[in-house]
């Protein structure tokens, strides 16, 4: 069992865990920990048990000391029902080689980096029983001053063997699927980091600033493994991202940029939100302004770093924001725990926070000058991959929206079907492989309206699982004149016998209703024929969100009998869809 003890409650309590800033609803199971340390992380277990970010964790300390012999002995008991690790080490318990440069003997970074490598093996061996590992990086704790200005000198300090550890376990790590390694470095930014009179009582090292920031980086990559990042920054405009009111003072009287501490500090910030585009978070604007005032600003004042272009929807207007925000998710199709509102009032952060629970709305710091360290200390955003698509996110909605404008347009003056056959639409089949995996896992993770299954799998089980030879997993890229969408859609059958079954089905909204769905099932029919299969069967597990994809598989022509379960004849040929090219290969 994996209880929250009430001793973990009780060790909570006394050191003063708090709520967090960055609370986010739990709406899935909890996270099963094993900590895996050579020092005693009782304490720490019972913190991020207790911290109250999502999502609920039970944390189990697997007995300290023995590092390699637990993390090698997959029949030890620490390991049952364990679904993420987590390797806190120090690097004198990895490396004798490093114990001994402590103590200022010779430095051997030769030994010290074969050392390094036994344990990077270790953490090879228990990553296969679980979902996800995490492995913090090591650290050398300021108190020690080793060689002092020598410290960085190659070949002699100790700092300097350590950067070339962390270096080696990193790259040893790099390509481990679902092995991440946690920089530790902000965990040690307090005032006492050490706990020198626990580490002689309880063989507790760290103080419990220290555990706390683990614990809430720890809950930060267990929901970044788990697809639950955030996605969507929302913004208010006045006294947000510019000083002032546009609507008062026009753009020119805007305090942005300019020899003004607060109006730099606007850019710097503006700056910030620009970045974390490229890691594919996309930017909104909720504010009460008349829109073409507000838009005369973003897009002529001359210190304006986000551009209209950087948005991938706005609602400028002077209606309730907690509604507009909800709209403005629904026309993004994403749902409102994507979201996180920044707007200078308190007033309508307190509504957006009572109306939209789901809504993460941080306070802004009342000096603006300090919102850009706020902001860069938000770690909802933290994700377990960066694609491409990731990348150019905001182009592909800024598409969607143009595609949406011409359907409207379209509606008056031509059918459905006529408007489809205009958009050039191609679909690139491909077999998952080393260069899709991390956009297919990211992909398999967070989609859930055109979704059969809504099976959640980590990169690791996701190659697990598709290695069976009975079975075939492939992607699909979807581009049309409006743009390349990306990869957008993936699919695989299991045949057993004369029966194949469906056992993933889904795609991203932004290409639902564009014949993508029927090709997929076209692809999948031609490929269960070729698997020798004389059936096609799939079947809908139905969710709170996947009402989309069961209304698509009972207009598909495919047989409904009995509910949720849908067949197709593979004697009978399935229409191919009109107007849509499809290229690549069928089979690995």
């Amino acid at each position: 069992t994996w209880p929250i003890s009430s001793w973990s409650a009780r060790a909570a309590r006394k050191f003063g865990v708090r709520v967090s800033d960055m609370i986010t609803p739990d709406t899935g199971a909890p996270a099963r920990l094993l900590v895996v340390s050579d020092f005693n992380a009782e304490l720490f277990s019972g913190i991020v048990a207790n911290h109250d970010a999502a999502p609920t964790v039970k944390a189990r300390a697997a007995g300290f000391g023995a590092v390699v012999p637990v993390l090698l002995n997959a029949d030890d008991p620490a390991w049952d029902d364990a679904d993420i690790l987590f390797a806190w080490t120090r690097p004198e318990a990895v490396s004798e080689t490093f114990a001994r440069a402590v103590q200022l003997h010779q430095v051997d970074t030769k030994a010290a980096l074969v050392e390094v490598d036994a344990f990077c093996q270790a953490i090879v061996a228990a990553a296969s029983r679980v979902s996800a590992t995490l492995v913090a990086a090591w650290h050398l704790p300021a108190d020690i001053r080793g060689y002092g200005l020598l410290e960085r000198r190659d070949g002699l300090g100790l700092r300097a063997l350590l950067a070339r550890m962390n270096e080696r376990m990193a790259q040893c790590l790099a390509e481990v699927p679902g092995v991440f390694v946690l920089d530790v470095a902000n965990w040690f930014e307090c005032r006492e980091p050490l706990a020198t009179k626990m580490w002689y009582l309880a063989k507790v090292p760290y103080s419990n600033d220290v555990l706390k920031a683990a614990a809430a980086d720890v809950k930060a990559a267990i929901r970044a493994v788990r697809g639950k990042s955030r996605k969507v920054i929302i913004c208010d405009l006045d006294d947000t991202i510019w000083g002032g009111t546009v609507g008062e003072t026009g753009p020119d009287g805007l305090r942005l940029g300019g020899h003004d501490a607060v109006g730099e500090a606007f850019v710097d910030f503006q700056r910030e939100l620009k970045a974390l585009t490229r890691r594919g978070v996309l930017l909104a604007i909720v504010s009460k302004n008349t829109e073409s005032v507000a838009m005369e600003a973003i897009d002529s004042h001359p210190e304006m770093v986000l551009r209209r272009s950087d948005f991938a929807a706005w609602r400028i207007n002077w209606e309730d924001k907690a509604g507009n925000i909800a709209d403005l998710m629904q026309e993004l199709g994403l749902g409102l725990d994507a979201a996180v509102f920044l707007d200078d009032n308190p007033l309508e952060r307190e509504r957006v926070m009572h109306a939209l629970p789901e809504v993460l709305v941080p306070a802004l710091p009342p000096d603006r000058m300090m919102c850009v360290t706020a902001l860069r200390r938000l770690n909802c955003f933290d994700t377990a991959t960066v694609s491409e698509e990731d990348r150019s996110r905001a182009g592909l909605y800024r598409a969607e929206n143009e595609r949406r404008a011409a359907t409207a347009g379209a509606a008056a003056v031509e059918s459905l079907d006529d408007w489809l056959d205009s958009l050039d639409i191609t679909i690139h089949i491909e077999p998952i492989n080393a260069a899709n995996l991390e956009r297919t896992a990211q992909l398999f993770n967070k989609t859930n309206q055109m979704n059969l299954r809504t099976r959640r799998m980590t990169d690791r089980e996701l190659i697990d699982w598709a290695n069976d030879p009975r079975r075939r997993v492939w992607t699909y890229r979807v581009a049309d004149r409006f743009g390349d969408a990306g990869l957008t859609a993936i699919a695989s059958v299991e045949a057993d016998g004369d029966r194949a079954s469906v056992a993933d089905f889904l795609l991203s909204c932004r290409v639902m209703g564009r014949r993508v769905e029927e090709t997929v099932l076209y692809h999948l029919v031609e490929s269960a024929r070729e698997l020798g299969a004389d059936s096609l069967v799939a079947e809908f597990l139905p969710t709170r969100k996947n009402a989309p994809c069961l209304a698509f598989w009972r207009r598909s022509g495919f047989v409904e009998e009995p509910e949720h379960r849908f067949h197709w004849d593979l004697s009978r040929d399935y229409p191919a869809p009109r107007a849509v090219t499809m290229s690549g290969a069928n089979d690995p």
